[in-house]
């Protein structure tokens, strides 16, 4: 029997897991993890416990006593907010995989999801259709982590045999939870101002391309990755992900296809010096070759859902 655990499960990426495997394993087989002490009100109707990453042994008790058979480890901070606390950021990044790697290797796990993103390329990185395999220099705190933890998930692999699996994330847009410091997070907010009939003002430059995905894809893909077979996982590191790419400019075009009033003004800030750093497109073939990867949204299909449904009553619960 499968057994779940999903630890950051009060961020961007948790809240949406948790309630996919809730319909896949069972109320009881899908357990939410988090920092908070309180459950997160999209988390009520789940079994939620209280848990810091940090705490090893705490860590460890849980998983083998309740006989967690996967471990979805998404607990960490992200790029713009890992800047203004670096210490902290490698810290949490870091320790947190280690222990769950260890109870891999140990045999109290089957099988393990750990994220990475695109924060891994760096200036010196191929910009257009990053390639699977390439130069990687990243210049953040997050990027550097998720380089390192993409080295050792493959090392405790080869080494060990965990099964350990892994995407590079894009930026990711959500309607269910509000962003969490990320610098792509300009393309959750912007839908927010939008219905609330305010200008944005874009911490980005007009024309800063980058590489997107709507939250449901990347749900898709985070399942479909686990539950493909062990011998089509041909990449132990992380597979690069891509569903869509584009500017601040071409998406408050687009939103203004349904909001005509709707004006955006640009003031980049130190985010815009992390963004420049990143792709503007993923080559994700090999993702699509080993285990049938592929986007169902584009922008126009992306805008039209986000307006649909972005709540903006979670402003108030930030």
């Amino acid at each position: 029997m499968r057994k779940a655990l999903v630890i950051g499960a009060g961020g961007q990426i948790g809240t949406e897991l948790v309630l996919r495997l809730r319909e896949k394993l069972g109320t009881e087989n899908a357990i939410a993890a988090d920092v908070k002490t309180e459950c997160p009100p999209s988390l009520k109707e789940c079994v939620y416990v209280q848990m810091d990453v940090l705490d090893r042994e705490a860590v460890r008790k849980y998983i083998i006593d309740e006989k967690i058979t996967e471990v979805y480890l998404l607990a960490a901070l992200l790029s713009a907010t890992a800047e203004k606390n670096p210490d902290f950021a490698w810290k949490l990044n870091m320790e947190g995989l280690f222990t769950i790697l260890d109870l891999a290797k140990e045999g109290h796990l089957q099988k393990i999801f750990w994220p990475s993103s695109i924060a891994v390329f760096g200036p010196t990185t191929p910009k257009d259709q990053t390639p699977q395999r390439t130069i990687m220099e990243p210049s953040t705190v997050y990027g550097i982590s998720k380089q390192a933890g993409e080295r050792w998930c493959e090392y405790y692999h080869k080494k060990f045999g965990v099964d350990v699996r892994s995407i590079r994330y894009p930026g990711l847009i959500s309607y269910t939870s509000l962003p969490g410091g990320g610098t792509t997070d300009y393309a959750v907010d912007i839908f927010y101002q939008a219905k609330l009939g305010n200008t944005y003002s874009s911490f980005l430059n007009s024309e800063t391309r980058l590489p997107m995905m709507f939250m449901d894809d990347a749900i898709r893909a985070t399942l479909d990755l686990m539950e493909a077979p062990s011998e089509n996982i041909g990449i132990r590191s992380s597979y690069n992900l891509n569903g869509c790419d584009f500017t601040p400019a071409e998406i408050a075009t687009e939103i203004k296809k349904h909001i005509p009033d709707f004006e955006i003004n640009y003031e980049p800030d130190y985010r815009q010096d992390i963004a420049d750093t990143w792709p503007n497109s993923i080559d994700d073939s090999s993702a699509r070759e080993d285990w049938g990867w592929k986007e169902r949204y584009d922008l126009t299909d992306l805008v039209k859902v986000m307006l649909e449904n972005v709540d903006v009553q979670l402003l108030s619960e930030k």
